[in-house]
């Protein structure tokens, strides 16, 4: 079931996104100091790619100052919007009943979003 629902996820819009997550990731890493931010929206987008059948995992590291600190520059740079968006198309979806699968995988991805030093989807 995650593999159709992850096909279906690819064609309706998580290829765009994804290839605008790693591009954005790319040109992020161009400066020294985006290199941090830049990998972690690049991971972001490969967990656009296959939401479906993951899990959020948190590693050892969540919790320690550097990530924290490195948390709360990225919220407030990118995450609030990539975590609005992700709210948006989530609660749209899950107005319909076919929608909610992909409302969730929104919900997932909004978590992650809003701070992924430290997490990944696995």
């Amino acid at each position: 079931m995650s593999l159709l629902g992850n096909i279906i996820w690819l064609v309706f819009g998580g290829l765009i996104g994804a290839i605008g997550y790693i591009t954005g990731g790319v040109s992020t890493c161009l400066t020294i100091i985006g290199i941090p931010f830049g990998i972690e929206t690049i991971k972001v987008g490969i967990a656009t790619l296959t939401p479906f059948g993951k899990e959020i995992v948190e590693g050892p590291e969540v919790g320690t100052p550097l990530i924290t600190i490195l948390n709360v520059i990225w919220f407030f740079l990118f995450g609030w919007a990539i975590a609005l968006n992700n709210l948006i198309w989530g609660v749209v979806l899950a107005i319909t009943i076919i929608g909610l699968p992909f409302a969730k995988q929104h919900f997932k991805l909004m978590v992650l979003a809003i701070m992924p030093f430290g997490r990944t989807l696995k």
